[in-house]
């Protein structure tokens, strides 16, 4: 019962006083831009068949995804501190609405990668808007807040990949993607509409002057931050390298079809909208170290097993137990939006995110070469190593003086 009434009054808290509606609405886009990137990877073999893609070339496409994903943070993160968070996230659902519908009308491979890089670029304007603005609705929730946003993206993750799947098996791989455009212009229209107006700030003039830069840089030296930050790159190359080309992996090594991966796949995500409320509860509560150590055990350990077994149902089970490091995000990305001075959050959120992003961006091709090479399982039993890497760097940081 005490749980019960704690999770009641934790829901209290994120829709009461009018916020509510900000919250869904901001956590709805996010959905469906997450989904919508997550598509890629069940549609990896549709499109190895239409544009006779190998294995290395289709993990490097989803690298351009990841790769575009990660450069447009700075800038949205830098136009948000400036302008308005509003109109950054609106405008990000609209340009990945127009580059869908260039990737599906796409005849080269040429067209493919740069809509495809052009549909990262427009979903890496939402993320750091989102953290600010979460920010300032929530100041002292913004653990939970974050994390009910973050499940609400792996929802997305759940729900379309395999509406994409079915559609790109029965009609055409076109359908599977083009089926989202309406989706997104509704998100920017709801946005537009649902969050409030904002004014730039009056110190937005100087935001990319060289007193600020150094500030910025002065400000993100701070060593928690910096060794956060490398934590962030480690989960990031992992997380990018393990869903690229996992429902691929299911098709062409274990056998499946691409329907059953599909919905394997989406079930990965399933246990983030789980995962990731609580993980970013158990931030606010128990702090980063102790928290990051309860999402980063289990996909050491599902990572492993992947190579060694065989069957629908202890796919599954791996499948979930790998599924927790999502929770890894909610933490990291608390810590960071707590640890950043507000005057700098969304450029230093930026910086730190565009750094990681664009570094964990080569995983996926590295990890195609592997698999065109032969080492497809011994891909992921190098991802759990990376993760095991990760829980001793875990180990190094301070626990909270107080919960």
């Amino acid at each position: 019962m005490e749980i019960i009434s704690s999770i009641g009054a934790e829901v209290d808290e994120l829709w009461g006083e009018g916020r509510g509606p900000l919250l869904a609405t901001i956590a709805s886009g996010w959905g469906v831009l997450l989904g919508t990137r997550m598509i890629y990877p069940v549609l990896i073999p549709h499109l190895r068949t239409s544009f006779d893609l190998s294995l290395t070339v289709a993990g490097f496409l989803v690298t351009i995804l990841w790769l575009g994903a990660a450069l447009g943070q700075l800038p949205g993160g830098v136009l948000a501190d400036r302008y308005s968070e509003r109109l950054i996230m609106t405008v990000g659902a609209f340009v990945v609405a127009v580059a869908i519908g260039c990737v599906v009308a796409a005849s080269s491979p040429i067209v493919l990668f740069v809509m495809t890089g052009f549909i990262g670029f427009g979903q890496s304007l939402y993320p750091i808007a989102r953290i600010t603005i979460i920010s300032d609705i929530y100041p002292d929730r913004i653990g939970s807040a974050l994390g009910v946003t973050m499940a609400m993206g792996d929802l997305g993750q759940t729900i379309f990949p395999p509406i994409a799947a079915a559609l790109a098996a029965g009609v055409f791989w076109q359908a599977g993607l083009g089926f989202m455009i309406p989706l997104l212009v509704i998100v920017g229209i709801s946005l537009w509409v649902v969050l409030p107006v904002q004014t730039p700030t009056e110190s937005g003039g100087d935001t990319l002057s060289p007193e600020r830069a150094r500030y910025v840089i002065g400000e993100l030296r701070q060593s928690n931050l910096a060794f956060v930050t490398f934590i962030l790159f480690l989960y990031i190359i992992t997380w990018q390298s393990f869903t690229g080309l996992y429902p691929t992996y299911l098709v062409e090594v274990k056998g499946m079809s691409s329907a059953t991966a599909g919905l394997l796949f989406s079930s990965f995500f399933a246990c983030g909208v789980l995962v990731k409320p609580l993980a970013g509860a158990a931030y606010d509560r128990i702090g980063t170290r102790s928290a990051l150590l309860l999402v980063l055990i289990g996909p050491v350990i599902g990572l492993g097993l992947l190579p060694v077994i065989e069957g629908f149902w202890l796919l599954v089970g791996a499948t979930a137990l790998v599924s927790t490091m999502l929770g890894s995000g909610a933490i990291t990305q608390s810590f960071l939006s707590d640890a950043i001075a507000e005057d700098i959050q969304g450029t230093g959120l930026g910086v730190i995110r565009t750094i990681s992003a664009t570094c964990g961006a080569v995983g996926p091709v590295f990890f195609g070469g592997l698999a065109d090479r032969g080492y497809f399982d011994e891909g992921y039993l190098l991802l759990a190593g990376i993760l095991a890497v990760t829980i001793l760097l875990t180990l190094r940081l301070p626990q909270p003086s107080s919960s």
